[in-house]
């Protein structure tokens, strides 16, 4: 049986004509960037969110920009982040003037250590970036205890954590300010490229929708140099209409992510945390095995797609050597990476395609047991 890693075509059958009937409208009013339909998509998401501020923009790295940017950080600042997230994360502090240092992850997860963080901490660290990585959220508490201890800006990077929540609180609504993207493939995806800044102060606020577009603060009337960061109506229609069932969406990819757990329990992978309060959305389902790369070879022959989200992470990239300490020194990082992969994930998979791909994982032990 094959089994797509991700089937969009299968996800969005069911929105399929809601979604050419609100575009509609927007091919007939000749207005497309940053009209009505963001900031009715800016107040839905408002609302759902329980946030005083959601400003939207043309990506997850335009969010985590303008969010870095709004909060003060600049040139010659250091920002505290992971190096096993996508590169975006760390050029959006490149892209905001600053340096990214970069912090292990905790022990037999993949969010962010604390106790990392804080033997990293220095004069010049003006802000962290906690990533809520394949939809788990990191540990907010700690690390917001340690942002009000050291003055810091805490960002959090939820582009893969949508409606994620912990304890209580929605990912992106905990620090000072959250980004989100809308890359097609994420929890809730739009029909390209898409973001959003969550923030519950004013002053942030009103420097991301300035600095979005070109820096005003009226029309024709520039108070900084800014970017052309605005979404456009189209991106904001499709996820006008895709918004209402991101709750359902989650709790179907937590229903196959429970399916994992019981078909896999006996197979040697290490498997992703399944909390029971919301605080994983699995937008990506990440195992752990020592024998990664057979593994993946064989469920390709098999028809079964996965992928390596991440297989090098930023401090051993070349963009980014230089910001980095070099191989050995981010230890539970560098492991990880060597052993993770993902297996299909979207809220759409069947309980068939679930135990396909177990049974291939099971065959996979086996022949290598015998």
């Amino acid at each position: 049986m094959n089994v797509p890693f991700v089937d969009m075509a299968r996800l969005h059958a069911d929105t399929h004509d809601e979604m050419l009937a609100a575009f509609a409208p927007v091919l007939d009013s000749g207005a497309f960037v940053q009209g009505a339909e963001v900031e009715a998509f800016e107040r839905e998401f408002a609302a759902v969110y329980g946030t005083p501020y959601a400003l939207a923009v043309n990506s997850g790295t335009a969010a985590l920009h303008l969010a870095l940017q709004a909060c003060g950080v600049g040139a010659g600042d250091e920002v505290i982040t992971v190096a096993n997230t996508f590169i975006a994360t760390a050029e959006a502090i490149t892209l905001a003037g600053a340096t990214p240092v970069f912090a292990d992850i905790v022990e037999g997860g993949f969010t962010i250590d604390p106790a990392d963080v804080a033997r990293r901490i220095t004069p010049r660290t003006r802000a962290m970036i906690a990533v809520h990585l394949y939809g788990e959220v990191a540990d907010m508490d700690r690390l917001a205890g340690m942002a009000r201890d050291h003055d810091l800006k805490l960002i959090e990077d939820a582009c893969q954590a949508h409606g994620a929540v912990y304890r209580g609180r929605l990912a992106g609504t905990i620090g000072d300010a959250g980004c989100l993207s809308f890359y097609p493939t994420k929890n809730l995806g739009t029909v390209g490229e898409g973001g959003m800044v969550l923030t519950a102060n004013a002053a942030t606020a009103g420097r991301v929708a300035s600095l979005r577009n070109h820096g005003q603060a009226g029309r024709h009337v520039h108070i900084e140099p800014g970017y052309n960061y605005r979404m456009a109506e189209l991106q904001a229609a499709a996820l006008r209409v895709l918004l209402p069932h991101l709750e359902a969406w989650n709790a179907a990819r937590i229903r196959v992510a429970a399916w994992y757990r019981d078909e896999l329990g006996d197979s040697g992978l290490l498997l992703p945390a399944t909390p029971g309060d919301g605080s994983h959305v699995h937008h990506l389902y990440v195992v752990r095995s020592a024998g990664r790369d057979a593994l993946q070879c064989e469920l390709a022959r098999a028809g079964i797609g996965s992928a390596i989200h991440y297989p090098t992470p930023i401090h051993l990239q070349p963009a980014y050597a230089a910001a980095g300490e070099g191989p050995g020194s981010l230890p539970r990082t560098e492991h990880a990476v060597r052993e993770i992969l993902s297996l299909p994930m979207h809220p759409a998979m069947t309980h068939e395609e679930v135990c396909a791909v177990a049974a291939a994982i099971r065959a996979h032990a086996a022949a290598a047991a015998a």
